[in-house]
C-alpha cells in the first residue's frame, strides 16, 4: 500500500513537471493541421480541458497571430482574465490589437483594479483612454487613481479591494458583511480603524473563527507594526515582506488612513520583476526585450552597453602594440609565447572579479552589509581574490614549467622562465580583477547607481584593460632578467 502511494506521488509529480511541455506540443500540433475546422475543434477542446494560467505560459511559444485564436476559445470571462494576467506582454499587445473595445469592457469591469492597471500598462495611451470611457465610472476612477502612482511603487503594487472595519464592529457584523461580499479575499485578514478612520490594527482570519461572535474587533485585533506609503519603492516593500515574513501589508496616506493592501502574491510578482531587471543589467541589455521587436530595435537596446567594450578592446590592442615596440628583436619571440596566455589571463581575472562583485551586490541588495561591516567585507573579498590568484597562478606556472622547451628561430625559451612569467602575471591580473570587482559595486552604490551594473560589460571591459596591462608589465620586467 505504501509503495502504491509513493508511486502515485511520483507519477503526479512527473505529470505536473511535464505538463507545460505536453501542453505546448498539443498547441503546436493543433495549429499545424491543414483543415481549419479541425484546428478550431482541437483548440476549443484544449482551452476547456486546461487551466488558463498553464495556457497563458504555453501560448508564448505559438506564433503571435495564433494566440488570439486560443484566447477566443477560452470558456468564460474569468478564464480570459486569468490568461491576460499571466501571459507575456507580447501576447497582451497582440490581443489588445485584436480585441474589440466592448470585449475589453467586459473583461476589465470584472478584473481586480491592481491587476487591471498592471495589464493596461501594455496598452497605448490612446487606446487606454478609449477603454476607460467604456468602463463603469467607479472602476475607471479607481484605475486612473492607481495608475497615477509612481511606477514600481507600493501604490502600483497594492489592491484597493480589502476588508476594513471600525474597531467597535463585532465579529458577527463583520462576518455578515464578508458573506455579502464574497469576491473580497477574507484569508488575507481584516484591517481595523478607529473613529477617525486611522489605521490601528488588523485581525487575522483565524481570530475571526476561534472567537465568540459578540466579541468586538478591537478585542481580538493585533497591533499594526509595519505599514508603507503609496510612494514607497517596491524594493522596500519586498524587503519588509522578506525580513518580517508578512502575509499582507497596509498602504496608508499622510493622515494614516488606509488606502490599499499589498499581498504576498503581489510581492512575488515584484520579486520576479526585480530579478529580471537585475539579470538584464548584469548581462548588459535592456530590461524588457519583446520577441516581436525587430533586429534593429534589439541592436539599439544592446549597443550602448557594448560601446565601452569596443573601446576597451581597442585600448588592449594599443597596450599590446606599445609593449611590442619596447621588446627588442630577440625578445619578440618571447612576446609571441606570452600572447598565447592572454585568453587565460583575462578569463581567470574576469571570473574572479565577477565572483567578488556578485557576492557584494547580493550583500548590498539583501541589506546584510552595513557601514560598520563594509570594511571587513571588502578586506575579506580582496584577500580571498588575492589568495585565489596566488593558488591558481602557482598551479598554472608549475604546469607551464613542466612543458617541453619552446624552440623557434634558434632561440630557446625555457619553460621554467615562461612558467614564472605566467604565474606572476596571472596572480597580478587576478588581484586587479578582484580589486575592480570589490570596489566597483561600492563605488556605484555611493554615486546612486544600481550596483548590479558593476557586473556588466562596463566593469568587464575595464577589467580586461587592467589585467592585460599588469600582465604585460610583469612579463616585460621578468623577460629582461632571464633573456
Amino acid at each position: 500500500m505504501q509503495n502504491y502511494i509513493e508511486e502515485d506521488k511520483i507519477e503526479k509529480k512527473t505529470t505536473y513537471s511535464n505538463l507545460e511541455e505536453i501542453l505546448k506540443e498539443k498547441l503546436e500540433n493543433a495549429f499545424h493541421k491543414n483543415t481549419s475546422q479541425v484546428i478550431l475543434n482541437e483548440i476549443a477542446k484544449i482551452a476547456i480541458e486546461h487551466n488558463p494560467i498553464d495556457l497563458a505560459y504555453a501560448s508564448q511559444t505559438l506564433p503571435l497571430d495564433a494566440r488570439p485564436i486560443l484566447f477566443d476559445n477560452l470558456p468564460n470571462s474569468d478564464s480570459k482574465i486569468q490568461f491576460l494576467i499571466n501571459t507575456s506582454a507580447d501576447t497582451r499587445l497582440i490581443l489588445f490589437r485584436y480585441m474589440q473595445e466592448k470585449d475589453m469592457k467586459k473583461i476589465f469591469d470584472k478584473m481586480p483594479t491592481d491587476e487591471a492597471v498592471w495589464v493596461l500598462d501594455d496598452m497605448s495611451e490612446r487606446r487606454f483612454k478609449r477603454v476607460l470611457e467604456l468602463l463603469n465610472p467607479k472602476k475607471a476612477k479607481e484605475i486612473v487613481e492607481q495608475k497615477n502612482h509612481v511606477r514600481n511603487s507600493a501604490g502600483r503594487l497594492m489592491t484597493t479591494e480589502f476588508l476594513v472595519f471600525n474597531n467597535e464592529t463585532t465579529i458577527k457584523e463583520a462576518s455578515d458583511f464578508i458573506y455579502d461580499h464574497p469576491k473580497v479575499d477574507f484569508a488575507k485578514g481584516i484591517f481595523v480603524v478607529d473613529e477617525n478612520e486611522k489605521l490601528i490594527g488588523y485581525v487575522p482570519a483565524r481570530n475571526m473563527i476561534v472567537n465568540q461572535l459578540d466579541c468586538s474587533l478591537k478585542q481580538i485585533m493585533k497591533e499594526i507594526t509595519h505599514k508603507v506609503y503609496a510612494s514607497t519603492s517596491r524594493e522596500e516593500v519586498v524587503e519588509l515582506f522578506e525580513r518580517y515574513k508578512l502575509s499582507s501589508l497596509a498602504v496608508v496616506d499622510d493622515n494614516d488612513n488606509i488606502i490599499g493592501m499589498i499581498s504576498q502574491e503581489d510581492v512575488l510578482e515584484a520579486m520576479e520583476d526585480l530579478a529580471d531587471h537585475a539579470l538584464a543589467k548584469i548581462s548588459g541589455t535592456a530590461e524588457n526585450v519583446s520577441v516581436s521587436e525587430s533586429i534593429f530595435k534589439r541592436f539599439l537596446k544592446r549597443a550602448p552597453w557594448l560601446v565601452v567594450t569596443l573601446f576597451a578592446g581597442l585600448i588592449n590592442v594599443a597596450i599590446m602594440s606599445s609593449f611590442q615596440k619596447n621588446f627588442s628583436s630577440a625578445h619578440s619571440v618571447i612576446l609571441t609565447f606570452i600572447l598565447f596566455f592572454v585568453p587565460l589571463i583575462t578569463g581567470m581575472s574576469g571570473n574572479i572579479g565577477i565572483q567578488c562583485s556578485t557576492v557584494l551586490v547580493r550583500g548590498i541588495a539583501l541589506g546584510v552589509i552595513s557601514k560598520k561591516t563594509k570594511f571587513d567585507v571588502i578586506l575579506k573579498e580582496l584577500l580571498t581574490g588575492l589568495f585565489t590568484g596566488v593558488v591558481f597562478g602557482i598551479a598554472c606556472g608549475i604546469i607551464v614549467s613542466f612543458l617541453k622547451y619552446f624552440i623557434t628561430l634558434n632561440i630557446i625559451i625555457h619553460s621554467p622562465a615562461l612558467g614564472l612569467i605566467v604565474s606572476l602575471g596571472l596572480t597580478g591580473a587576478c588581484f586587479a580583477g578582484t580589486f575592480l570587482g570589490v570596489l566597483s559595486p561600492i563605488f556605484f552604490e555611493k554615486i546612486g547607481i544600481d550596483p548590479a551594473v558593476a557586473s556588466g560589460p562596463i566593469v568587464t571591459a575595464f577589467n580586461d584593460v587592467m589585467s592585460m596591462s599588469i600582465y604585460f608589465i610583469i612579463s616585460h620586467s621578468i623577460s629582461l632578467l632571464f633573456f
